[in-house]
């Protein structure tokens, strides 16, 4: 049976790749977080009680 090869990845490359993923669910969020301010009626319209929102925004940024 063949395996699909594994590409290691450089320290560097991890760490960018971390940073990016930390970068975006601070934007993520953030923009969150101004959505339901500023536009509360819209996350019904993606799906998310007030609640859910609240949860994710108080989240910090190095959790899923």
């Amino acid at each position: 049976m063949d395996e699909a090869p594994t590409l290691a990845r450089s320290p560097q490359t991890a760490s960018r790749g971390l940073l990016a993923t930390w970068r975006e669910r601070i934007r993520v969020r953030w923009k969150l977080a101004q959505m339901a301010q500023e536009n509360p009626h819209l996350l019904k319209d993606i799906g998310l009680t007030k609640q859910q929102v609240e949860t994710e925004i108080a989240k910090p940024f190095w959790r899923r």
